[in-house]
């Protein structure tokens, strides 16, 4: 994987092999982040990625300098990977090991993005929990959206507060934001 603009364009991160992880692609990533790039100013925001794996999302915000960035994954050796490349880099990234849900039932932090990239073979309930927590829970600042990566055999357009999704290969991108009443 790789970072794809901003500070740390071009660099190149191994991830350790023995990680549970399937790190969104290039290809996907800087779609994603093209799209992004159109309506958001990357300093400005604070995200909180969730299922982070290898960190691959939050070190293209850090890298694009947004600054409030909280990184949460259940697995001890994703949480420690993230924790080593963002010193290795110098990029403020607070990692959290602890089960997503979980983690959305407490929190008190907002973002402007929530990004979640959980397994691709999560039963529909659970994405469609995913969003719920996030939406009464109220963990988007204004105008702030959850995007969720899955399969493109996964289709979440029936959930409240979807708005679009984007494919890419075998990546889809589904956008959520609060309706407007």
């Amino acid at each position: 994987m790789r970072i794809i603009s901003g500070t740390h364009k071009g660099k190149r991160l191994l991830a350790p092999k023995k990680l549970p992880v399937r790190p969104t692609t290039d290809m996907a990533k800087e779609a994603l982040f093209n799209i992004l790039n159109n309506t958001h100013n990357f300093p400005q925001l604070s995200v909180i990625d969730l299922f982070a794996g290898t960190g691959n999302i939050s070190y293209e915000f850090a890298s694009r300098g947004s600054k409030q960035l909280t990184a949460i994954d259940a697995h001890y050796d994703c949480v420690k990977y993230i924790k080593k490349i963002s010193r290795e880099l110098d990029l403020d990234i607070n990692t959290i090991k602890s089960d997503v849900f979980k983690f959305l039932e407490k929190t008190s932090l907002k973002a402007d993005i929530v990004f979640a990239d959980p397994p691709y073979n999560f039963e529909l309930k659970y994405f469609k929990e995913i969003s719920e927590l996030v939406f009464d829970r109220q963990l988007l600042n204004t105008g702030g959206q959850l995007i969720i990566e899955h399969s493109k055999h996964t289709d979440l357009s029936n959930f409240t507060n979807f708005i679009s999704c984007r494919r890419y290969g075998n990546a889809v991108f589904s956008f959520f934001e609060t309706s407007e009443d």
